[in-house]
């Protein structure tokens, strides 16, 4: 079996990537190398994020194969917001759910303003593949939707509860995890990197 260093110490997001590699690839994270160096991510896009943790890890890691991913939400109505710093929008040591509420409370204010909104937006992912200090490729994906004011289930992580896919009436946060793996911008991102990689050996 072939192994792949995910750089990140988010274990929904290596349970996510596991559950979509199936038996092909054993997969570790942070949490099996607690050493490792986690430098700051300091770049204004995913990519810049996502490459500045493969090369890290994979220049400590000597021959292994390492994917990093940077992703996050994108709501149209606030320019973009909360893209890269998605998971530290209410701030530096905000949970999922402080995240959320600072989102929720910001399109109710929106709301207020318009008689029907829609908050469109999308999950957006880059994943970077790195060993040995270079990157092998780059490759994204995104899933279109539209924004809750109001959580809706409580599965998945993240943003999943106030996210509906296009196509659906039920958010991330309710979809089971199958569905969600078929949809979700993290695995089209790394369907990219799995036929890359069938395509090396």
């Amino acid at each position: 079996m072939k192994s792949l260093f995910v750089a990140t110490g988010n274990p929904h997001k290596t349970g996510e990537i596991r559950s979509m590699l199936g038996d092909a690839y054993e997969v570790s994270d942070m949490t099996a190398h607690p050493h490792l160096p986690q430098p700051e991510e300091t770049g204004d896009t995913f990519e810049a994020n996502a490459t500045i943790k493969a090369l890290a890890a994979s220049m400590a890691l000597e021959d292994a194969l390492v994917l990093s991913d940077d992703s996050g939400l994108e709501v149209d109505i606030l320019d973009g917001a909360p893209g890269v710093i998605s998971a530290r929008y209410a701030g530096a040591n905000a949970t999922d759910a402080d995240n959320r509420t600072l989102l929720k409370e910001q399109l109710a204010e929106i709301a207020k303003q318009t008689e029907s909104p829609l908050f469109t937006g999308r999950f957006r992912c880059c994943m970077v593949l790195a060993q040995n200090g270079r990157v092998l490729g780059v490759f994204d994906g995104a899933v279109e939707g539209r924004l809750l004011l109001t959580e809706d289930g409580a599965g998945g992580f993240g943003y999943d509860p106030l996210f509906v896919p296009e196509g659906h009436d039920s958010s991330f946060g309710v979809l089971p995890v199958e569905v969600k793996n078929q949809l979700s911008h993290r695995s089209r991102a790394l369907a990219k990197v799995v036929a890359w990689l069938a395509e090396q050996s």
